[in-house]
């Protein structure tokens, strides 16, 4: 299994955290499950080789679009496949939802909409397009140039609080933020989740989870570690949100015994 992160050009570097591919041969009939994790960022997928079906709570499988966004989300979801498959995608900050779609990000939390729905006749040819595509570099090149024809700026706040978070990994004193936008922080609250889709303490709890996936791999430290490193105030807090956001217990994931962790392998 291949995975790879490509850096965005400069002009969307504040919207599109980085794009990315993965890939992967499996023996005909042999099942894969994918597991995707909550997280604040929404991001841009196109299945350019093979079909995946996405697994319901209730264990029947749904067939899932063949490109689209996945929103931000606070929740885990899974999709099985049985042939082998290419994804190429875009990690995005949730205001670019927003500034390249004209959608408020908060209408798309927890939810999936296909390129069509959400840029018609411009989606479809983008899909053909990228779907038939010769090699990936094509494929960030064709998503570049869409993605800054539709490129509207927002206020430089809105970049700065909801990029704040994420760098800092949700350790963050939100009041000190709000007052770093002149905002008040009802204010505050209400322009920071029109542009991330969260409250900012949610975000906050969310980016916080997406840091503390990052040790994976790191055999040297215990859960505690983790926890505290993340700014978790006990073991406990930390084994609870996890599992809330992954559906994994952490002594799993960062064992490598997770569901679909092997593209992090």
């Amino acid at each position: 299994m291949t995975y790879l992160e490509i850096p965005p050009p400069p002009l969307l570097a504040p919207y599109v955290r980085f794009f990315w591919v993965l890939e992967s041969n499996f023996p005909p009939g042999e099942m894969y499950v994918h597991r995707t994790l909550a997280s604040g960022c929404p991001e841009m997928v196109f299945h350019y080789k093979g079909s995946f079906t996405e697994i319901l709570p209730s264990g029947d499988q749904a067939p899932s679009f063949r490109s689209g966004i996945t929103g931000q989300t606070t929740s885990f979801n899974r999709y099985a496949i049985q042939e082998n498959f290419g994804i190429f995608g875009a990690f995005l900050y949730p205001y670019g939802l927003p500034a390249l779609f004209g959608v408020s990000a908060q209408s798309v939390s927890n939810q999936s909409v296909d390129l069509a729905s959400l840029c018609g006749a411009e989606g479809r040819i983008l899909e053909e397009r990228i779907l038939s595509a010769p090699d990936n570099p094509t494929r960030v090149e064709l998503l570049s140039t869409f993605l800054t024809s539709r490129l509207h700026p927002l206020e430089a706040f809105v970049i700065h609080a909801i990029r704040s978070v994420v760098s800092r990994e949700g350790l963050v004193d939100l009041a000190y933020l709000a007052d770093q936008c002149f905002r008040s922080r009802r204010q505050f609250e209400r322009d920071f989740k029109t542009y991330s889709g969260f409250s900012p303490k949610l975000f906050a709890r969310l980016s916080r989870f997406g840091g503390a996936l990052e040790p994976y791999g790191d055999k040297g430290l215990t859960l505690t570690q983790i926890a505290y490193a993340c700014g978790y105030y006990d073991q406990s807090h930390f084994i609870h949100e996890f599992k809330a956001f992954s559906g994994h217990h952490p002594k799993e994931y960062f064992g490598g015994k997770a569901e679909a962790a092997q593209w992090k392998n």
